[in-house]
């Protein structure tokens, strides 16, 4: 006993409890070391999974960066930073860029503003709202791919019903794959049918959870529609509008099978988004070095973008 635990006159620790205190320690030890490694094993097939198809090609895109390939795509010397040197001097990295932030501009407000609308809409019906949100989700069920095959049909020249609408309608057809001036837009609008059908459901999820009280109490407040829905509904949806806004600025930087399809880049560049130049680079050109160059450029990019909005943006998110 130590002179402290005399002086407050406490009862020695006998060596029968101090066992027992060290017993009591290691079960606790080895239970916590069979918990973690019974987590370690439920998680393997993800984290092995994640390993093959994540972070092993991107340890392989770093590696591939520092590297020339010959014509036949195999790796033909160390060159360090010179891939992301010769993307920064040719103008190629800031055009693509430029061109992906225009097109995430035509498309993320437009395509979040109008599912809200709409989620809005179906929220308040008072009958047929199983029909009206099932009619907004179709988009969902379609892939990019078939997507975009019949927005090229509908954007045909002298067959394409936008066309056909517009002569009923007494205006001049428009060349929207062909014209440099409509090829984005023409992308875009397919972009935002495209993604109204995500957005749209999640926004209706984010709906549900606000309790029908506070609107209520809005309503014997004598608040209008449009107070309520500025000053509640938008709000209590905050935390849901910054997911949306989050996934789908990541989305429209990574858009690629729409441009493939509708227009390959062109004409004269002017959809030729960063995620197609990487596309032209590595599997067209077999220039594997600078499209790895370019994709980690372009991850940076995102993360950036990510980091920025998690930094602004989400000091306007009111969560509950």
């Amino acid at each position: 006993m130590s002179e402290f635990d005399n002086h407050l006159n406490l009862p020695a620790r006998t060596g029968k409890s101090a066992a027992e205190s060290g017993r009591r320690s290691q079960t606790l030890r080895g239970l916590k070391i069979r918990e973690n490694l019974l987590a370690y094993i439920f998680l393997s097939p993800s984290l092995l999974l994640f390993g093959v198809f994540l972070f092993y090609p991107l340890l392989r895109s770093v590696y591939l960066s520092m590297h020339s390939t010959d014509p036949a795509g195999r790796i033909h010397s160390f060159i360090g930073l010179d891939n992301f040197r010769a993307l920064m001097s040719s103008g190629d990295f800031l055009s693509g860029i430029r061109v992906t932030a225009l097109f995430a501009l035509y498309t993320v407000p437009a395509s979040i503003l109008l599912a809200l609308l709409l989620a809005a809409l179906a929220h308040h019906l008072p009958r047929g709202r199983r029909l009206f949100q099932f009619s907004f989700s179709l988009p969902m069920v379609l892939s990019v791919g078939s997507s975009a095959v019949i927005w090229k049909f509908l954007f045909h020249p002298t067959l394409g019903m936008l066309n056909y609408g517009l002569e009923l309608a007494g205006l001049p057809p428009i060349s929207w794959l062909t014209d440099p001036g409509w090829a984005l837009l023409s992308v875009s609008l397919m972009t935002i049918w495209m993604n109204l059908g995500f957005n749209f459901i999640i926004l209706s999820g984010g709906l549900g959870g606000i309790p029908e009280e506070m609107y209520e109490s809005a309503k014997i407040d004598g608040a209008g529609p449009i107070s309520t829905f500025g000053r509640i509904t938008v709000p209590l949806l905050s935390p849901t509008l910054f997911f949306v806004l989050i996934v789908s600025v990541i989305s429209a930087f990574q858009s690629f099978a729409q441009i493939h399809i509708l227009t390959q880049g062109g004409p004269m560049n002017s959809t030729d988004v960063f995620v197609y130049s990487i596309y032209r680079e590595a599997f067209v050109n077999f220039r594997f070095g600078t499209g790895s160059a370019q994709s980690l450029l372009l991850f940076a990019v995102i993360m950036l973008l990510t980091l920025i909005q998690f930094k602004w943006v989400e000091r306007k998110v009111h969560y509950q």
